[in-house]
């Protein structure tokens, strides 16, 4: 089913729509949670969650990129839990070094409303950024900041070493942070 199909079952208040989307959508929001909670039932549960709090999404907000919208939703999600879980506890070294290099990033998103407009120019900002990157350093971007994936599987997924992978990581933050300043966005 089309994505636009599956939106428009929300806004109409289908109950189908939630099936429609765990159909086509489960596998891709498990991936996102598991990468960062790496435990199944956890993992289950945000799945879970994400498709509740899509239903209260959907009205009023009408996602352009479905995928991205619970993609998003999903990631949030699973990062809230494992704050929550190792409140208290020591978090592995790969959500650790991950935590560090997305916090300020993070950091330049608020949820206030009177800053959704600053909101928007960032993604337009990022969005432009990333399609000017090389191919290679826009999938490596993507896939250790959004689909949360470690060094490791990155490394692997290129044929190269962990180092080179951070080094990467390392001049496209650069990148992007020199082009936020340019736009006269604080970094």
């Amino acid at each position: 089913m089309e994505d636009k199909q599956i939106v428009r079952m929300f806004l109409d208040g289908e109950e189908k729509a939630i099936q429609e989307l765990d159909k086509k959508y489960n596998r891709f929001c498990f991936k996102i949670a598991w990468n960062i909670l790496n435990n199944r039932e956890d993992s289950e549960e945000c799945v879970n969650d994400t498709w509740f709090r899509t239903w209260n999404y959907i009205p009023p907000k009408e996602p352009a990129i479905l995928s991205s919208f619970v993609g998003r939703i999903t990631r949030g999600l699973a990062l809230d839990r494992l704050r929550k879980k190792y409140a208290q506890k020591r978090v592995d070294m790969h959500m650790a070094d991950l935590e560090a290099e997305t916090a300020k990033l993070d950091s330049l998103i608020v949820d206030t409303l009177e800053d959704k407009i600053a909101e928007t120019q960032f993604y337009e900002i990022l969005n432009d950024f990333l399609w000017k990157l090389a191919e290679r350093d826009r999938d490596i971007f993507l896939r250790r900041y959004w689909h949360m994936d470690s060094l490791k599987e990155i490394a692997a997924r290129h044929g190269r070493t962990q180092g080179s992978i951070r080094g990467s990581l390392y001049r496209s933050r650069k990148k992007l942070y020199q082009r936020l300043r340019e736009e006269g966005m604080s970094v």
